[in-house]
């Protein structure tokens, strides 16, 4: 079993950047794919971003395109994500989230284990 616990949200305007971290404890890393999700207010949870073990394959939502990127250090026990550029619509609490194996995933149901989630304002 592995734990995740996210840091480094907070509240930024928009155009700032945020690096949001997900570090993980119990069992190595490097045997897990990792996504990033998001839910806004009223909202359901959606995909932002996903990246392998390796950190060789990845992919992102469309909505964060060129703004955002994943990436990991497996040797911290870690994944980050990089959100450049914000607007407010990127406003929400942002999850990471954990499955076994090295394929990436978009779908909340392809994942087995989820942190806490860490909240990132942007104001206009």
């Amino acid at each position: 079993q592995v734990q995740l616990a996210e840091s480094g949200g907070g509240l930024v305007q928009a155009g700032g950047s945020l690096r949001l971290s997900c570090a993980a404890s119990g069992r190595p890393f490097s045997s897990y794919a990792v996504g990033w999700f998001r839910q806004a207010p009223g909202k359901e949870r959606e995909f932002v971003a996903t990246i392998n073990w390796s950190g060789s394959n990845f992919d992102y939502a469309d909505s964060v395109k060129g703004r955002f990127t994943i990436f990991r250090d497996n040797a911290k026990n870690t994944v980050y994500l990089q959100m450049n550029s914000l607007k407010p619509e990127d406003t929400a609490v942002y999850y990471c989230a954990a499955r076994r194996g090295n394929l990436i995933a978009t779908m909340r149901v392809q994942y087995d284990y989820w942190g806490q989630g860490t909240q990132v304002t942007v104001s206009s």
